[in-house]
């Protein structure tokens, strides 16, 4: 068990460095949900509300789980924000756990994004 959150620890450091290297300084969890969220909307503008963020942050979570079938895509409303299903709880974890099942969701959603198997919305057109 410690050598798979040893090895979970190093990618998710390498993750970051990746991270770091592109936008110039190292991404918390939030930021990191918050990119993923925008890559998700599709739609990259300056400024978002803090409400909007909150909503861009839900989207990341929605679509990172999705990826295990705990969510699935619904529709988009009238301003194009995406609406989620859920399909199935979540596991219940302690807090430890719960972070490193995240980062793990993470780590496969970049991994996707990287060789490019990442759906966007112009494939789904």
């Amino acid at each position: 068990m410690q050598q798979l959150q040893d090895d979970l620890q190093a990618r998710w450091w390498d993750l970051e460095a990746r991270l770091a290297e592109r936008f110039g300084k190292k991404p918390d969890m939030e930021t990191i949900l918050f990119l993923v969220g925008i890559q998700e909307f599709g739609d990259i503008r300056k400024k978002f509300s803090k409400e909007e963020k909150q909503d861009l942050m839900h989207i990341a979570v929605c679509s990172l789980f999705g990826q295990s079938g705990y969510y699935e895509l619904e529709g988009a409303d009238e301003q194009g924000w995406p609406h989620f299903r859920q399909l199935k709880a979540l596991p219940v974890m302690e807090l430890r756990d719960q972070e490193n099942f995240l980062k793990d969701h993470i780590l496969l959603y970049f991994d996707k994004e990287e060789a490019g198997l990442g759906e966007t919305e112009s494939d789904s057109l």
